[in-house]
């Protein structure tokens, strides 16, 4: 197997060609410079189908580098090309390993850490007042999430959402009027070493002061079968209330969205044959005296990857061992059922912006005298009982 690094791949002068086997949508967000796209898919397909095609577009002349997800189909693809007479090498560890150097690469020329850090600090109030800070404030005195003398495990995934939701509690605290604690609570799983690492180097360059424990759930619902996420999550859940529960915490915060809350909804609905939400709070059914809020409630996923890029951030996408490899998905959650619910939301927002608000709103409106039926801590309601 031709395997390089994405370093000997820098340092082979000659003309080359380097292609991006991951899905469209990820390559069109960021990719290496200077790459073209060919869904590992597609490229199969048309290896298996039309070869004079492949032929014209791989060009033979030219060394061919595949960059894909993690390696792993990079490493297929070229072992498959190889034998058809291309010169091709797979970079070893994927798009990861790109991102890993480019992140370094960026940490080792950034002026010193803290005044990096008060430039993201300051971006949330002022640039993002109005699309992050106020909604999140917001959201805490609508739905009263937090209260003197609370002690708040905010649970980091590493991922944009989490870290973002760990720099508003920061300025919380400095600035707010509530008189509360907060643990940084980063649960490791199983993660990979390039998304553990990624977590670690972005807590030191936002000055987070993670409290680190490990677990071993990615090994325990390895044997699941297809569909081991449901397992995963509530052990995950469980593992944090535990741990913020020994660390004397009374609450856990998770960085759902806005985004997440009414594609919930729609999710529920269409595959479910229910209507239910995502609650901005509620309490543990297996931890006495534990609650979980979800302060991100009101603020827009789009707010928040703007605010990422803006201050030149990278956070891992997909922490899961299992999603990561996944040909359906690539980490992306592409193929998920919900991301088609998202994909359906954006096609219908595109025609009426006010549609999103609207699936959000419709939880809040719920006229129960034209519900047929309706449940209430278990136990199920008709019409026709009080008819």
């Amino acid at each position: 197997m031709n395997r390089k690094t994405i370093e000997e791949l820098e340092q082979d002068g000659r003309k080359k060609r380097i292609m991006d086997l991951r899905s469209r949508e990820e390559f069109e967000k960021e990719t290496y410079p200077g790459a073209v796209n060919w869904f590992w898919e597609e490229l199969e397909e048309e290896l298996e189908e039309n070869q004079e095609e492949c032929r014209k577009k791989l060009n033979r002349d030219l060394p061919l580098y595949l960059i894909c997800y993690t390696g792993q189909k990079s490493d297929d693809l070229a072992e498959t090309l190889t034998e058809a007479g291309y010169e091709v090498y797979s970079i070893e560890g994927g798009y990861r390993s790109y991102l890993r150097l480019k992140l370094q690469r960026l940490m080792a020329l950034e002026e010193p850490a803290a005044d990096r850090c008060k430039e993201v600090e300051r971006s949330i109030v002022k640039k993002f007042r109005r699309e992050i800070w106020r909604p999140f404030t917001r959201a805490i005195n609508e739905y009263e999430l937090i209260q003197d003398g609370d002690k708040i495990a905010v649970c980091i995934s590493g991922g944009k959402d989490s870290m973002l939701m760990a720099k508003l509690f920061q300025e919380l605290e400095r600035h707010g009027k509530k008189n509360f604690e907060v643990v940084f609570l980063v649960m490791n799983p199983g993660y990979n070493e390039i998304n553990y690492q990624t977590i670690l180097d972005n807590a030191k360059l936002l000055q987070v002061p993670i409290t680190v424990f490990q677990s071993e759930i990615f090994d325990i619902v390895a044997g699941e079968g297809d569909s081991p996420c449901y397992l995963c999550a509530r052990m995950r859940r469980g593992h944090l209330y535990s741990k913020a529960r020994e660390l004397g915490c009374n609450k856990i915060a998770l960085g759902h969205h806005f985004d997440d809350v009414i594609e919930t909804i729609l999710m529920g609905m269409l595959y479910g044959a229910q209507v239910q939400t995502m609650m901005p709070k509620l309490h543990s059914s297996n931890f006495e005296g534990m609650e979980l809020i979800r302060p991100l409630y009101l603020i827009r996923e789009e707010e928040i990857i703007h605010w990422m890029n803006y201050n030149k951030l990278h956070f891992i996408q997909c922490a899961c061992r299992f999603t990561e490899n996944c040909a359906s998905c690539g980490g992306t959650e592409k193929g998920s059922k919900r991301a088609e619910i998202k994909a359906l939301i954006k096609t219908l927002a595109e025609k009426d912006p006010v549609i999103e608000k609207n699936i959000f709103r419709s939880v809040e409106n719920v006229n129960l005298n034209t519900v047929i039926a309706y449940k209430q801590d278990g136990v199920k309601h008709h019409f026709l009982d009080e008819y």
